[in-house]
């Protein structure tokens, strides 16, 4: 897989700029933190003397910039005005920043939902790849209901909001299915197929379903075997995201045990691209990836068929 590093350079400034069409809040608040590089690197102007138009930092004008932080009406107005904008300049930013305050399907779910993670499934939602390492369970977006409750509860055991994390999961799949689906590469870590979370009857329908999967366009699923993974395999899991909406072209997803980083800096989005290129690597092959989540599925059958009967 061949992904470009995000230009460093400016881009020429254009007479006449069209509002761009409707897009998703996420994508929107990305094109929108380009157009205010954009505007700032014209000028020569650094973060510090950008922040101090709008009372912030420098790093908070680089959360705007890559999309990162929520853009607030009066600090985009202000910007306006500081970079002297043209009426039509003004229409543009005011017409992201509308877009980017639009509701998205999944703000339902906020009482139970991290801000790191809603951003992820925001990204999710207009990207053109989804490039993902798991090493601990199923990636979300091919979790069964029954394996997404069960990884749920262990991690919050009878939580009154469990039911509504799972849901927003299953919400999340049906990006696979819309008519804008992305590409979906998904390295699986062995320990994720051996690990019978949940008990043997809900790792066979979790393996069924990742089988079915194969049949699904754009899903591209690969084993990552123990022997292969000894020296190539992160100890974490890692998400690649690229675009090709106008906006900053990839994002990496480095998710911790209650927080998450994202990364856009070119060198930082190489480091973990070449991370991942790495694990697909030693990674097996389409079938042979089949025949190894056919294998520890009957296995599980087997152990199911064992279970003494209640």
């Amino acid at each position: 897989m061949s992904v470009g590093p995000l230009s460093q350079e400016p881009h020429p400034a254009a007479s006449v700029t069209p509002l761009p069409r409707q897009v998703k809040p996420e994508a929107a608040a990305r094109l929108l933190g380009e157009r205010l590089r954009d505007l700032r690197l014209e000028r020569g102007l650094t973060l510090e003397a950008v922040g101090k138009a709008i009372r912030g930092s420098a790093s908070k004008i680089s959360r705007l910039e890559r999309g990162m932080h929520p853009p607030r009406e009066r600090d985009i107005y202000d910007l306006v005005r500081f970079f002297g904008l043209s009426s039509e300049q003004e229409a543009l930013l005011d017409h992201l920043l509308r877009q980017a305050q639009n509701s998205a399907w999944y703000k339902k779910y906020s009482d139970v939902t991290p801000g790191y993670l809603k951003r992820l499934i925001g990204l999710e939602g207009s990207a053109q790849t989804i490039y993902t390492y798991e090493n601990h369970v199923v990636p979300g977006l091919l979790q069964t209901p029954q394996y997404a409750r069960a990884v749920v509860e262990a991690a919050l055991p009878g939580h009154p909001g469990n039911a509504r994390r799972v849901e927003l999961r299953m919400g999340r799949q049906q990006l696979l299915h819309s008519d804008h689906r992305p590409l979906v590469i998904a390295l699986l870590d062995e320990g994720v197929l051996r690990r019978p979370v949940g008990g043997y009857d809900v790792m066979c329908g979790q393996l069924e379903h990742l089988l079915s999967a194969f049949d699904v366009p754009g899903v591209n699923i690969r084993v990552v075997e123990f022997e292969a993974s000894a020296l190539a395999s992160p100890t974490y899991p890692i998400t690649h995201l690229r675009f090709c909406d106008g906006g900053p072209s990839e994002v990496v997803y480095v998710e911790h045990i209650d927080s998450a980083m994202y990364l856009t800096r070119p060198s930082e989005v190489e480091r973990y691209r070449h991370v991942l290129n790495e694990v697909a690597y030693v990674a097996a092959g389409r079938q042979e990836s089949k025949e190894i989540l056919q294998e520890t599925l009957g296995g599980y059958r087997s152990k199911a068929a064992r279970r003494p009967k209640a």
